[in-house]
């Protein structure tokens, strides 16, 4: 019987001794799902900024491809503008050479017309002096007639 109680006692011994292996794996089984439930709220957590990072880093690149598109749009400006200055230095230019010809064919024109009136005004002297002359080559021409009509007559 003794040998029962000790059997017994061992029994209960390692009974206690289980018993109490079971509640520090029961609390180390709290304590793990205590870390897992942290780790899936941190998980989730991680996975809604990883969402958030995934949609910013699509909109950065959204941004960066609309800003190559604008670089190389504002480049084709730049070209375009830089042609139109080329264009309108060259229009000036053309602007310039036209007046001074304009200019000088103003100053030809005006000394063309002074010619003319010098020329029409000694053109009319001239017909002035050949009415008289001719007034005078009519007057002489009568006076020869009437010359002649007296030697004629004597």
């Amino acid at each position: 019987m003794n040998q029962l109680r000790v059997e017994a006692d061992d029994a209960a011994n390692k009974v206690e001794e289980l018993q109490n292996k079971v509640k520090a794996l029961e609390q180390e089984n709290l304590a793990k799902e205590q870390e897992i439930t942290s780790l899936t709220h941190k998980n989730g957590v991680l996975e809604a900024e990883n969402e958030k990072l995934d949609a910013s880093v699509r909109e950065l690149k959204k941004a960066a491809t609309d800003g190559e598109q604008h670089g190389t749009h504002n480049e084709t400006l730049q070209r375009r503008l830089q042609l139109l200055e080329e264009e309108a230095e060259e229009a000036d230019k053309t602007l310039r050479e036209t007046n001074e010809k304009l200019r000088q064919t103003d100053v030809k024109a005006g000394h063309f017309e002074r010619k003319v009136q010098a020329l029409e005004s000694e053109r009319d002297q001239w017909e002035t002096k050949y009415e008289e002359m001719s007034k005078k080559h009519l007057s002489l021409q009568k006076e020869l007639e009437d010359l002649q009509n007296e030697i004629a007559g004597i």
